[in-house]
Order: structure tokens, then sequence, then C-alpha cells
């Protein structure tokens, strides 16, 4: 298994959550609690399948190795496989473990990039030096438009007569946000 920070990076389609689900369920077998892994995503959507493909993943895992301690194989699943090897007391203590991580899943930390930066501000409470209203966001697009639409009304409103109209501003504004080098 990887130490440290490990990274995964690929196109969608490619396995990403099951491999994180894999590598998960053969860390808290091999003895890293639940809790101390950190497993971090993009969107609130890929964050909540990740969720539940890891704890199907710790559930399966745990009752493979119940069976696989009656004797039954392990069958061709890999992960299992790894797991299963070993003396029998070995495998009944990675099994003990995958029980309890799914039985305290709920303190897994499984969240999005935005969301697990939030609890660690939460988490440094006034040593954080962050205004207690402030809240990370995943879309800025409704923040985009509302400043578009001020400084529009804020540059034209005056004059009557805009060089250019609202949707073109829309343009320019998301082209400049798009290219921070951009000129402005």
């Amino acid at each position: 298994l990887p130490t440290g920070v490990t990274v995964l990076e690929a196109s969608a389609g490619t396995g990403k959550t099951y491999t994180i689900a894999a590598l998960a369920a053969r860390y808290v077998a091999a003895g890293i609690p639940l809790d101390r892994l950190l497993l971090v995503t993009f969107t609130r959507i890929a964050t909540g399948e990740l969720r539940e493909r890891v704890r199907e993943r710790l559930l399966s895992a745990e009752r493979g190795l119940a069976r696989a301690l009656t004797g039954a194989a392990p069958g061709e699943d890999p992960v299992l496989v790894t797991l299963a090897a070993g003396s029998p007391e070995e495998v009944r203590q990675r099994r003990d473990r995958l029980a309890r991580a799914v039985a305290g899943f709920d303190a897994a930390t499984i969240a999005t990039t935005h969301g697990f930066c939030q609890e660690v501000l939460d988490g440094l409470g006034i040593a954080g030096d962050l205004d207690p209203d402030v809240a990370f966001v995943e879309d800025l697009s409704d923040l985009v438009a509302d400043t578009i639409d001020d400084l529009y009304v804020r540059r034209f409103s005056p004059s009557g007569s805009p060089a250019f109209g609202r949707a073109e501003a829309g343009a320019i504004a998301r082209a400049a946000i798009g290219n921070p080098a951009a000129q402005i």
C-alpha cells in the first residue's frame, strides 16, 4: 500500500472511485482506522457516490472475509484474495477491523474539497481569523452573474446608451475570469 498522500487523477469512467474504495478497504483491514483516512473529491455528487461505494466495499470485504474464515474460496476479487491471504487469526483480525469500520462509518471523512476546507476552518475556531458568515461554494456562476449585472448597471445606467449589451458583457467577464493573465 502507498504511504503518505495518494492522488488519483484520470478521465471519467476509468475506475478512480473503484480504486479509492478498494484502497480504503485495504488500509482499514491493515489496521488504519477509517477515521484516519481522508477521502476527498470535487463535487457533491461524486462525494455521495464515493461515500456509498466505500461503504459497500468495506461491507463486501468484511462479508467475504467472514466466508473465507468458514473455508470458502475468496473468488476472483483481487482485494478479497489479498485480504484472505494469511493465517486464520490474521484474516479474522482484518474482518474485525472492517466490521468496526462499517459500524462506525459515519466517522469517515469523505468530502468535497470545499467541504473539507470548511471543516478545517471551522475546527480552527477563532484562530482561523475567518468571518463566521463566510461559506465555501462549489459554483461561482451566481456570484459572477450578480457582479456582471452590478458593474454593467453602474457603468451604463447614467449614460443610457451602452456600447454593448448585457450578453456581451457576460461573455467578456467570463473570458477575463477564465484567463487570470487577461489584461482588463
